[in-house]
């Protein structure tokens, strides 16, 4: 049995670790193709480097979120494997091509965080995700209502709830990196006392927008950590625009020291779709600055607040976070990577 697994950014290399321990475990040979969506070495080898994980057997080197540069060449590599299943996982541009090339190349597709939706069709993820879902034959769901979205759309694939695999890889990563780490202290930080802002989507990076998001930085009355993505970096440079003194700005960070500062902050501040979740595991409140957000839940239950891009709205937002008294548990709890493996076991051998 075999098994084509498609990662193209960050999040994705980190799901991809827990669940090629349990792949193998139950027989399935895994074929990883990294498409090059990040090529910067910072968000991308870096991982395979701190994780563990085996180098890709198909490197694309392709540098490009384009969906159509993307497809030719993962198609080809569907043709040469021939595997049995390629694995795509939550809503990038590389989740799309690699799931179009599946089904170009007569391959089941299984999706990994099927049925998420934040209702916002204005997101170039939630355009992603639903067709992904409509091309997968395999809808691997972290929560029952990604299973009633899935439902309600009238999805032909079969429907699974496994729960979350990036609650796996949080579970087993972010006590090694607490431990590993020195950033906390090198950076002359104290645990609880300090915030962590990312800005990385396309559409916070426009002029204007991130200028509305850098003033509500500079409301901020703590210090702040902002590791810079090379595409918010570029746009900084662009329009002109300084980071308040309390902001220390940062190159970006290998995932054991991000997991290190996030998990320790007092409030993590991001456009983030998967940081949303972790900080809730984290015990850490989150502000989002996104007006939707697919982690529905991390909001009904006060762990996250959106605030767009207002920045007073921002600045009251941080003031009053809190993680609620009460945490039920939310999108699994720490077992999905074996749970996927059953699932797509029993598709190889349908």
């Amino acid at each position: 049995m075999r098994v084509l697994s498609v990662v193209g950014n960050r999040p994705q290399f980190v799901k991809s670790a827990p669940l090629s321990v349990a792949l193998r475990a139950v027989g399935i040979d895994e074929v990883l193709l990294h498409t090059g969506q990040h090529y910067d070495a910072e968000l991308s080898q870096v991982f395979f480097e701190e994780l563990g994980l085996p180098e890709p057997d198909h490197r694309l080197e392709l540098r490009t979120a384009d969906v159509d540069t993307m497809t030719a060449p993962i198609l080809d590599v569907v043709r040469g494997e021939a595997p049995g299943a390629v694995l795509v996982y939550g809503d990038t541009n590389s989740t799309l091509a690699g799931a179009r090339a599946a089904v170009a190349g007569g391959v089941p597709v299984a999706h990994v965080e099927a049925g998420l939706r934040s209702g916002d069709l204005e997101m170039p993820e939630e355009r992603n995700r639903i067709e992904v879902d409509r091309l997968a034959a395999l809808l691997l769901a972290p929560d029952e209502r990604s299973r009633e979205a899935l439902r309600a759309e009238g999805v032909e694939g079969r429907v699974e709830v496994v729960g979350d695999v990036m609650a796996d890889a949080t579970e087993q990563l972010a006590p090694v990196a607490r431990q590993r780490s020195k950033i906390v202290a090198e950076l002359e930080l104290t645990a609880g006392r300090y915030l962590v802002a990312t800005v990385h989507r396309e559409s916070n990076t426009r002029p204007g927008r991130l200028a509305r998001i850098v003033e509500g930085l500079g409301l901020l009355t703590e210090p702040v950590v902002f590791p810079v993505h090379p595409r918010t970096a570029a746009a900084l440079e662009r329009d002109d625009l300084a980071l308040p003194e309390h902001v220390q700005a940062l190159p970006p960070l290998g995932y054991l020291d991000f997991v290190a500062l996030a998990s320790q902050a007092r409030v993590i501040v991001t456009d983030s779709g998967g940081l949303q979740k972790e900080a809730y595991w984290y015990g850490v409140p989150c502000v989002t600055l996104r007006p939707s957000t697919e982690w529905v839940d991390t909001v009904e239950v006060g762990a996250n607040r959106l605030v767009d891009d207002e920045p007073e709205l921002l600045a009251r937002a941080v003031a009053d976070a809190r993680m609620p008294a009460e945490r039920p548990q939310l999108y699994g709890d720490g077992k999905a990577a074996g749970r996927i493996a059953e699932a797509l076991s029993m598709l190889l051998r349908s």
